[in-house]
């Protein structure tokens, strides 16, 4: 390994963990120094790794290799009798005084993003930006990771803690050698800002993202009428907004939300009931016929569904086990580590392809399998102790393969992730839901989670997915001038518009504005770049297509 050059940042030694590697014929490239310690959690705590040579650190029969790649750092994993729950590295390397951190999320922001002081409790999951006044450094692993991976800073430390574990267990590996992460590191160049180096921090990351052929637009019924849906209303919608949208090239989608699929009951007469995904119930008979109805008043069909419920019929031994979260009987969940249930939800996307539809959205995958919501996993991803029926894959393996069957199934049906881990959605899905839900009642959880959220996590947009900030949920229960402001933004920054509009209180002003967001959203702008989100958590100045525009959020 090459250790020509070092980089100094004001002072701030951070030669000791980054160096650029040369050679005669490409750009230098950041790579990360060994660490000071690597340590492995098993069943009987935690334990520190040996160094040998050539970068492999050992404890007993658990070995870590750290494979220096041409961009990369490949961590290698083998613990063949030892039930293994974490891999930890560690560098003893602050961070600059007075930098602030941007982190990641497991699955979806909850409001709450943005640049942060330097704290060692907080955990960062994937990927963070370090902002200093003199520059910027971006840490982070590649996405399709065989792990969940979250970083920390602070004092000292710089930490990156590999879960290895299957459910709330030690993975059992067996014989396997595993390449649990690929660390990557890039520094920023002077003349960029931060925005353009997470930019160009997240290409690195995701070597293939899976992208749709054109911008993705339309509209959704959930946020006016929240499950209450039925066939007449949705095409009364379709039409209505299929006149509002001009493009005769790249046409929207009216995608169908939950209220669709047929309810069954639980145990009989119990009242309880779940969701049968590959049926629709009574209100909406034929599913077939509605996408063929959607197409003919005008858009492409969607359709909104969650893969993991499981009926009352399904043995035990094809369910999830009950963990606080996931303890409801009206709820059961498939165990997505077992294939008779992979195939399962395959056989479901294969049907909607035979009625017609052209993209589904599936949610609710994280929380099904986890039993938490990402604001919940502050402090653990998981309850522990819980197992999956195989427990010789990690947690990321077992939904990475749910996700990649999804995938297969879906064919060219566009998909849109919701409720899914980012870092593995990136490069399966063409659209990945960024944020908690925005509202069609509260304009405070639409500033909240919507604005915040595309400040955020513009940086992945149409790198690792079409990033997606939810709906435009207009209804009577949310001032129009605030509205207005939200869709101007989410069709001027170039990701995905979907407007949720109760019909019957759309004047002339609101075709008006729909009329030209939609016309903006059909083509292809440039990412939207929040100005402010260095000092503000809900950015008001936005370039957007060249142009500075200030928002009032109010």
């Amino acid at each position: 390994m090459e250790r020509r050059h070092f980089i100094r940042w004001s002072g701030v030694a951070l030669s000791s963990l980054l160096f650029n590697r040369w050679d005669a014929h490409t750009a230098p490239r950041e790579s990360i120094l060994p660490p000071a310690r690597v340590m492995a959690s098993l069943d009987t705590g935690w334990h520190e790794l040996t160094l040998g040579g050539q970068g492999v650190y050992t404890y007993r029969d658990v070995t870590v290799r750290l494979k220096y790649q041409d961009a990369a750092v490949g961590v290698e994993v083998e613990s063949p009798a030892q039930a293994l729950h974490f891999i930890r590295l560690q560098w003893e390397q602050p961070l600059p005084p007075g930098a602030s951190v941007l982190g990641d999320d497991w699955e979806r922001t909850y409001g709450d993003a943005g640049f942060k002081p330097v704290a060692m409790e907080r955990k960062m999951p994937w990927y963070f930006i370090s902002h200093h006044e003199s520059g910027d450094t971006c840490f982070g692993v590649k996405t399709g990771c065989n792990s969940l991976c979250y970083w920390q800073a602070g004092g000292s430390l710089l930490s990156l803690t590999m879960d290895m574990r299957s459910g709330g267990i030690g993975v059992m590996l067996g014989s396997r050698v595993m390449t649990a992460a690929d660390i990557v590191v890039m520094n920023g160049r002077k003349e960029d800002s931060a925005f353009v180096t997470g930019r160009r921090f997240c290409a690195l990351l995701c070597d293939t993202p899976q992208l749709a052929k054109a911008p993705v637009y339309g509209i959704n019924d959930w946020y006016y009428a929240y499950g209450n849906n039925n066939p007449e209303l949705i095409l009364r919608q379709t039409r209505l907004m299929t006149e509002l949208a001009t493009s005769t090239t790249n046409r929207p989608f009216s995608l169908v939300d939950a209220g669709w699929a047929l309810y069954s009951p639980l145990q009989p007469g119990s009242g309880a009931w779940m969701d049968d995904f590959s049926r629709p119930n009574e209100k909406f008979k034929d599913m077939g016929q509605l996408a063929a109805d959607i197409r003919k008043s005008g858009m492409r069909a969607g359709l909104w569904m969650r893969p993991l419920c499981a009926s009352y019929k399904d043995p035990a031994n094809l369910l999830l086990p009950p963990i606080p979260g996931r303890d409801d009987p009206k709820s059961p969940v498939l165990d997505p580590s077992i294939a008779e249930n992979l195939e399962r939800v395959q056989h479901n996307i294969s049907i909607y392809r035979e009625w017609g539809y052209e993209m589904v959205k599936h949610d609710f995958s994280t929380y099904d399998i986890m039993g938490k919501w990402g604001f919940g996993m502050a402090d653990d991803v998981t309850t522990p102790g819980w197992r999956f029926s195989d427990n010789s894959r990690t947690t990321a393996e077992i939904i990475l393969a749910l996700y990649r069957s999804i995938r297969e199934a879906a064919g060219d049906i566009y998909l849109i992730g919701c409720n899914t881990l980012s870092h593995l959605s990136a490069g399966l899905f063409e659209l990945n839901r960024v944020g908690d839900d925005t509202s069609g009642k509260e304009w405070a959880r639409t500033r909240k989670m919507g604005v915040n959220t595309l400040g955020f996590r513009m940086i992945q947009h149409d790198l690792f997915y079409a990033a997606d900030g939810d709906c435009v949920g207009l209804t009577k229960d949310v001032p129009w001038e605030k509205n207005k402001e939200w869709m101007q933004l989410v069709a001027g920054c170039g990701c995905p518009l979907f407007i949720s509009a109760q019909p019957d209180i759309l004047g002339a002003e609101q075709k008006a504005t729909i009329r030209a967001s939609f016309a903006q959203a059909a083509r292809p702008l440039p990412v939207g770049e929040p100005l402010d989100w260095l000092t503000n958590m809900l950015p008001s100045r936005w370039k957007l297509n060249g142009q500075v525009r200030k928002f009032d959020w109010g």
